[in-house]
């Protein structure tokens, strides 16, 4: 691999007289769209400049995102570096990077490069700054502020067509002002509604929203590519058009199905960079790519070594095409639900950690949209289809395994399918050894992971010291996954709560709260998690209480969850929160505790599930803060 980037280089610098300086790049990225792009197939799509941009480049019909949400996924992107590896993977988190990681676009600085950003960032990291890592990033940043002569790479960010736009009547009505009659949607039209939600003239709405908004940034996509044709560039500039992840609805957006991840991308090339060009003008190209891809193989067309830590790999020229992709889901805003998923060209296989948990969390966010609003609707009235009841059962199953070819909308789960076994325990297998490969920390829970980089200097540290750690990193991935098998594990996670490191004792608990009935029933299960009680971890502590809660012992253990409410580490606080809110009726003693932590918390996470928690109990309607 590292021949090829040299040869690379060799090639660009040798190219031409302009390729001697690098070929400018541009990125064309926007916010919460699936492949709904007429050059993509999509009969409804009114996409023109995209299309045209398309006929002159190549589409990659296999490109998915490390995660159905935009800042996890983001951070990766900049980083060359899979979010749950670096300590990015929870929504709205700041993790701290080492000091040797550098976002890619300081590479292309360090090489010549005018670098600029318009203007998103949500990195999900504060070192380096976005001063650091741009010659500037603002709304005002352009390319065209560069020196003369100089090459550039340079993002313009669509934020229009993010899932606000589709909630927000009038953010709706303010982005899609300028579309003409032509180029409105009728919603009665559409025949392509997922059947997981309901065919409900509010959901055929929201689906209308969202292609008249992709209408709106396909015009202003259009823009940015004339401002390069109109400069004379056209011929010295690749371009890159990109979504962060799927479209901004539910069981889309934030999840780990293809609705959640699978995104367009195209790539147009000059003629004279074609010979990188992976596929012929105009036609289409199926190797599978990762978000994490998408720096390094902007530094391989620059003619850049790739480093060697970047676990993202190039995707242009002679370069090895992956086998899988991969993807992982952690907190969103106030929420957490560990799943992580794996993907090859026709099957996707997903692990849920936290199978216990519904799919439809109760999240502030995507509750305000209308087609989750109709979902909920058609819960209380019952009146569902198959596949709308599905995905609104109280728990998941730990495995589910899917046929992308004949099952596109992912509805029939073959994880018990004798059929596929010998596919399951493949994809399974491939999942366990990338957690290896990479260090998951989101299997580290957060509030661990708070008194850990305090020690080790940076998150992903916890898990990459100067010390060895694998040994370590296939205890937690072991334990975490045999924590949703049943009652064939509980002699592995009874050891586990005497282990000498709280992450393991944690998950020991959570296996064992997980078939709590039936882990009831286990000589000494009670005594071992009453210990646990007084652990020097929170989370453990936390874990502990859930599990005895769930067995009926409730008489110390809701004192410790209520205690954790008022506690000094912010996301154990959050961690007790969700165990209250989630033990329902049982929780009734420390509704007062609860209604404490509607005031001073040191984040609006652990307010908005206090305050879901209460309203349960009370009975009142949910008042989101």
């Amino acid at each position: 691999m590292r021949r090829f980037f040299l040869l690379l280089a060799t090639c660009l610098l040798a190219h031409t007289a302009r390729s001697a300086e690098g070929p400018n790049i541009l990125w064309i990225s926007c916010e919460d769209i699936s492949p709904h792009i007429g050059c993509f197939g999509d009969p409804y799509a009114i996409t023109p400049n995209l299309d045209a941009l398309a006929e002159k480049g190549t589409r990659y019909t296999n490109v998915y995102t490390t995660a159905g949400v935009c800042a996890p996924c983001r951070s990766g992107i900049i980083t060359g570096m899979y979010q749950n590896s670096i300590g990015t993977h929870h929504m709205r988190c700041n993790g701290k990077l080492p000091d040797w990681l550098k976002p890619f676009p300081m590479y292309l600085k360090e090489a010549g490069y005018y670098c600029t950003n318009n203007s998103k960032t949500d990195y999900q990291f504060s070192e380096p700054s976005p001063k650091e890592i741009w010659d500037e990033s603002s709304s005002k940043a352009h390319w065209k502020n560069r020196e003369e002569g100089q090459p550039f790479f340079a993002i313009f960010n669509y934020t229009g067509c993010h899932e606000s736009g589709i909630e927000n009547a009038e953010k709706y009505k303010k982005v899609t002002k300028d579309l003409k009659e032509s180029e409105r949607q009728d919603p009665e039209s559409f025949k392509n509604l997922p059947p997981y939600y309901p065919d409900t003239p509010i959901v055929r709405e929201d689906w209308k929203r969202n292609y008249e908004l992709i209408t709106a940034m396909d015009a202003w996509a259009g823009d940015l590519i004339q401002q390069v044709k109109d400069a004379g560039e056209w011929e010295n500039t690749i371009i890159m058009f990109w979504s962060d992840h799927g479209i901004g609805l539910p069981r889309a957006k934030r999840w780990l199905y293809d609705s959640g991840t699978h995104v367009p991308f195209i790539a147009y090339m000059p003629e004279q960079y074609r010979y990188m060009a992976s596929g012929e003008v105009g036609g289409t190209n199926d190797r599978l790519i990762n978000s994490v891809d998408f720096g390094p193989t902007v530094l391989a067309l620059a003619g850049i070594e790739v480093p060697s830590y970047v676990q993202g790999r190039p995707f242009v020229g002679k370069a090895m095409e992956r086998d899988y992709v991969f993807g992982a889901r952690d907190r969103m805003d106030e929420r957490y639900d560990i799943i992580r998923a794996v993907r090859d060209k026709q099957f996707r296989y997903i692990r849920n950690f936290e199978p216990l948990k519904p799919y439809y969390q109760y999240m502030n966010t995507p509750e305000k949209g209308a087609t989750m609003k109709e979902i909920r609707e058609a819960e209380k009235s019952g009146e569902m289809s198959d596949a709308v009841a599905l995905f609104s059962a109280d728990s998941k199953p730990a495995e589910e395994l899917y046929d992308l070819e004949a099952d596109p909308h992912e509805i029939n789960n073959l994880a018990n399918d004798p059929k596929y076994a010998d596919k399951l325990e493949s994809l399974s297998n491939t999942l366990f050894n990338w957690q290896l490969e990479i260090g998951d920390l989101g299997l580290i829970p957060e509030s661990e992971i708070l008194e850990r980089e305090k020690e080790a200097g940076s998150t992903y540290a916890i898990l990459h010291g100067e010390k060895d750690q694998s040994e370590f990193i296939e205890e937690i991935t072991t334990v975490a996954t045999s924590a949703s098998k049943g009652p064939s594990a509980f002699p592995g996670l009874m050891d586990a709560l005497e282990h000498n490191d709280s992450v393991v004792r944690y998950w020991g608990a959570t296996g064992l709260g997980n078939f709590a009935e039936d882990a009831a029933e286990v000589s000494g299960s009670k005594g071992k998690l009453k210990r646990r009680l007084e652990d020097d971890s929170p989370a453990v502590r936390i874990a502990a209480a859930r599990a005895l809660c769930r067995m009926g012992e409730t008489e110390f253990a809701l004192d410790v969850l209520a205690g954790e409410l008022s506690g000094d580490n912010e996301w154990a606080r959050l961690e007790a929160a969700i165990v209250l809110d989630e033990l329902d009726e049982v929780a009734r003693p420390e509704l007062e505790a609860l209604q404490g932590a509607l005031e001073d918390q040191p984040n609006k996470y652990i307010v908005r599930v206090a305050n879901r928690a209460v309203n349960d109990l009370l009975g009142t309607e949910n008042k989101v803060p």
